[in-house]
C-alpha cells in the first residue's frame, strides 16, 4: 500500500512526533522512535514510562507543565532524556492537548534532539528537576514547595550546580545549560 503525502511527511519529519492517550504511546513517527533507539513498532501501545530511566522521573515529569496545559493547552521545555542504551541527550519538548480540562487524556508531543547545543555535563535526576524549575524563573522557596524539600536544600543544589558548571550565578548557569549567549 502506498503512503499518502501526509503519512510520508509525518513519518519522515525532522522532529519526533508522538500522540499519547493517558501517557500511552498511540502513534509516533519513525524519527521519534529512532531518537530513543527503538523501532516504531516497539513503542506503540507502550507506556511513556519506557523512555525514562526511573519510575520516579516518569512520575515527576507528569506534573511539570500540567498547569500550563490546563490553562493554555500548550507547554514546552528542554530536558535530558535517555536513549534505549542509557546514553543521555538534550531534548526540546513541546506538548499540546486538545482537551485542557483533562490534558493527559490525549497529548501531541514533539521532540527535537538538541544535544549538539547543550553541555555534556551529566545531571542527577534531582538536579534536572531543580534546573527545569530555575529555567521557569522559580525561587528556591517555590522549588522547595514543588519538590517537597527545604529551601536550604534547594540552595545547596543551586550552589552545587554553580560549581559543577563553573559559573558565578544562576543567569550564567541557565545560559550555559540552555545554550543561550554562547
Amino acid at each position: 500500500m502506498q503512503q499518502t503525502l501526509d503519512e510520508i511527511a509525518f513519518n519522515l519529519a525532522p522532529i519526533g512526533v508522538v500522540l499519547t492517550e493517558n501517557r500511552i504511546i498511540k502513534s509516533c513517527n519513525q524519527t521519534f522512535a529512532h531518537m530513543f533507539g527503538y523501532a516504531r513498532e516497539e513503542v506503540l501501545n507502550q507506556s511513556f514510562r519506557m523512555l525514562y530511566p526511573s519510575a520516579t522521573e516518569f512520575d515527576a515529569i507528569r506534573d511539570v507543565g500540567l498547569k500550563a496545559l490546563k490553562s493554555t493547552g500548550e507547554y514546552s521545555d528542554e530536558r535530558i532524556m535517555h536513549r534505549r542504551d542509557g546514553t543521555p541527550f538534550w531534548a526540546r519538548v513541546r506538548v499540546a492537548t486538545p482537551n485542557p480540562s483533562d490534558p493527559l487524556s490525549r497529548t501531541i508531543l514533539s521532540f527535537a534532539d538538541i544535544s549538539g547545543q547543550r553541555p555534556e555535563v551529566e545531571l542527577t535526576p534531582r538536579e534536572k528537576q531543580v534546573v527545569m524549575r530555575l529555567a521557569q524563573g522559580r525561587t528556591s522557596k517555590e522549588i522547595a514547595r514543588d519538590l517537597e524539600l527545604s529551601p536550604r536544600t534547594i540552595d545547596d543544589y543551586r550552589a552545587r550546580l554553580l560549581r559543577k558548571f563553573d559559573v558565578r550565578n544562576i543567569a550564567e548557569l541557565l545560559s550555559r545549560i540552555m545554550g543561550v549567549g554562547g
